[in-house]
């Protein structure tokens, strides 16, 4: 059974009780706050089990940005060690196979290398002197070498060589760009002609490239990074992912498994060629007999259901292990006896924690509520990520069966105390197709939104992706109890698309855009504003990005509930959305084909088709660096807002891409989009 009434870190308080409780507290989450929480990450467990080295982010407002070192704690919990201090970045935290030594990734100086420091502390020491930027990396079970990720240039014959490459390269001025096939760009940046390739390193002298000549006519490494990459227990091969082809990597979503001998003796070995849709996250069994890895199966669909398999590395039999289990798997730990594997998954609202047989599939929930990751065995306990809306992510410890989970770290807990959170709550209604349908409702927490008759104003925050989910998540951009804080209250709902409730409910999005998703957010507000009499539906707004940015613009053209919205890099054109960006698996699946195939489809679901109809107040902001949604879909909705005499407004970060990454336009994104709502929600001016 789902449990509707969620507990904070600060205790539980009645949700039922008058709005006015919760608003009575010291203050709410401000952005200031948010920007400032202590971010954990990246935990990786000692050879004995007995510590965790984790990275701890920290905001750098001076620099304007994000600043990481390297800590270790006890898995019993107590006060945590910081090992590192530098004023760039140290990350990627991993053991020698003694336990001896934390190796990490380290920028200091010129260019970023791996570094190591002692388990007892004292100075850190460089590895690698190389004269290129590094990656990422793994450290071989015997100790002695590392496998590297560099990007270099496919001819270049040595690292020295790409090492000048790179500076002949730099000198340019704004050098003409030419291309002769896609991708020309991706995600923020313009293709250079590098590629990633894997490196056996086991001194400055004798560096050996496990992946050459892989170009646009053969496998690209690495396609996701080293959670992509694994290493075998007896250090003889090399798992990674790569795509393969040409011109058509940016309409298809293949990628496959590597294998490939750590001596650079023979060719890498594809163990999924046979599968031809998405192949990530290979794992060595602790026998290292047998692979798993997460597949999708649907070639062009970039959020099919995600499979475990099980490879055996001599033959390369596969097997699904996962196939009856409706969730998609986000990790692989497997166990010390080869037996069982943990992962996490999307699960109603919530990223919970499972346990999966090997030999027959089955699942068992170990962590449910809150969001819950990077699953890590130590002895006979896990360590793994936790947050929650109410709760920055800390480090947590667990029985293998999941009881007993406790924090082990407490970064954030002082900060947490000061504030005062909105209480929250899931809730369900019946949707489109009759389906059950989840959201979230949370309190206004105090702050400038004021109460009409013990009514709160509303915030309706519409998720991206349009795969993904609004969960019991600690949230860096859209943080629902920054709004809650702000004195809104927050709605928000997982329309058909959404990620965690089986992968029919994810896959009915697919032709339907503007369809059975509008209903689902329409009378997902229907049934909160009938639900909790203290939500003022007279004073409604709704912001969305991505997906949730298209949305917005659909809003305005089919309903004027609303008082204002707030269009994030969303879509305006869905014929232009097709053109523009990089990936053009994703317009193809989504639309059924290719605008010139599916003429229909396209416009059926089109903003731009109904800009005729458009009345509410909209701000529109966008990234100058966005590539997924470039930018020309914000100057258009502008455009046409202004065009019809609505009242607009529109803001650039000309350094951003898809997301707001810097923390002080994170605070300008804030004061941006809560001047534009208190401006039509409360009358502001």
């Amino acid at each position: 059974m789902m449990r509707t009434w969620m507990i904070g870190a600060i205790g539980a308080v009645a949700f039922a009780s008058a709005t006015a409780t919760a608003v009575a507290a010291p203050r709410g989450l401000t952005p200031d706050d948010m920007w400032a929480m202590r971010r954990v990450s990246s935990p990786a467990v000692s050879p004995d089990g007995k510590t965790v080295a984790f990275v701890v982010r920290d905001t750098d407002d001076a620099a304007d940005r994000g600043r990481s070192d390297i800590y270790t704690v006890s898995v019993d919990g107590g006060a945590p060690v910081r090992m590192t201090t530098n004023p760039e970045n140290d990350t990627d935290p991993a053991w020698s196979p003694d336990g001896g030594w934390i190796y990490f990734l380290s920028k200091r100086g010129e260019s970023t290398q791996v570094w190591r420091i002692a388990r007892t502390g004292g100075e850190a020491e460089a590895v690698t002197h190389l004269p290129v930027d590094i990656n990422g990396f793994k450290v071989f079970p015997d100790g002695k070498r590392l496998a590297l990720a560099i990007d270099v240039w496919p001819d270049a014959k040595t690292l020295a060589d790409s090492a000048k490459r790179d500076a002949d390269a730099a000198k340019l001025k704004a050098p003409p760009r030419a291309y002769d096939q896609l991708f020309f760009r991706h995600w923020d940046q313009w293709e250079d002609g590098r590629y990633s390739h894997l490196f056996a390193w086991a001194s400055d002298t004798d560096v050996r490239d496990l992946t050459p000549g892989l170009t646009t006519d053969t496998p690209i490494h690495p396609f996701g990074g080293m959670d992509d990459v694994s290493i075998s227990p007896d250090g003889k091969q090399l798992a990674y992912v790569a795509r393969v082809g040409g011109r058509e990597i940016a309409w298809t979503t293949n990628t496959d498994v590597f294998v490939v001998a750590t001596d650079g003796a023979g060719k890498a070995r594809n163990l999924t060629a046979a599968n031809k849709a998405y192949d990530f996250g290979p794992a060595f069994s602790p026998d290292g007999k047998s692979l798993a890895l997460r597949m999708m199966t649907r070639p062009g669909f970039e959020a099919d259901r995600e499979r475990i398999a099980i490879v055996d590395v001599a033959t390369g039999a596969l097997r699904v292990v996962t196939e009856a289990w409706d969730r998609s798997a986000d990790d692989i730990e497997w166990s010390r006896d080869g037996k069982g594997i943990i992962t996490s998954a999307t699960n109603v609202g919530n990223i919970s924690l499972f346990a999966i047989d090997v030999a027959t599939g089955a699942a068992k929930l170990l962590v449910d509520k809150g969001t819950n990751g990077s699953p890590r065995i130590a002895g006979d306990r896990m360590v793994y990520l936790r947050d929650s809306l109410k709760q920055p992510t800390e480090l947590y410890a667990a029985r293998l069966d999941g009881s007993e989970p406790h924090a082990i770290t407490h970064f954030n807990d002082a900060r947490v105390a000061g504030i005062a959170w909105g209480d929250y709550e899931q809730f369900s209604f019946k949707g489109a197709h009759g389906d059950t349908v989840y959201g979230y409702v949370i309190k206004p927490a105090g702050g400038a939104g004021a109460n009409v008759g013990g009514k709160a104003p509303v915030a309706f925050i519409i998720h991206g992706g349009p795969q993904g989910s609004m969960e019991d998540h600690f949230h860096y951009r859209w943080n629902p109890e920054v709004f809650a804080g702000h004195g809104y209250a927050v709605v928000m709902v997982d329309f058909h698309g959404s990620t965690g409730y089986g992968q029919a409910f994810t896959d009915a999005i697919r032709g339907d855009w503007g369809g059975g998703p509008f209903q689902d957010l329409m009378s997902g507000l229907d049934a909160a504003l009938a639900k909790y009499s203290w939500l003022d539906g007279s004073r409604v707004v709704a912001l969305g990005a991505s997906y949730g940015g298209y949305m917005i613009n659909w809003i305005n053209g089919h309903t004027d509930r609303f008082k204002a919205l707030v269009c994030h890099d969303g879509i305006f054109d869905t014929r232009m959305a097709y053109f523009d960006t990089e990936e053009v698996w994703f317009p193809e699946w989504e639309h059924q084909g290719t605008p010139w195939d599916k003429p229909d489809d396209y416009a059926k679901w089109n903003p731009i088709e109904f800009v005729k109809n458009w009345k509410t107040p909209e701000l529109v902001i966008h990234g100058g660096l966005d590539f997924r949604l470039p930018e020309t879909h914000g100057f258009a909705a502008f455009t046409a807002l202004q065009r019809r005499g609505i009242p607009s407004r529109f803001v650039e970060f000309p350094t951003e891409n898809h997301w707001v990454l810097r923390p002080s336009n994170g605070k300008r994104w804030h004061a941006e989009v809560f001047a534009w709502i208190d401006r039509f929600a409360l009358g502001k001016k």
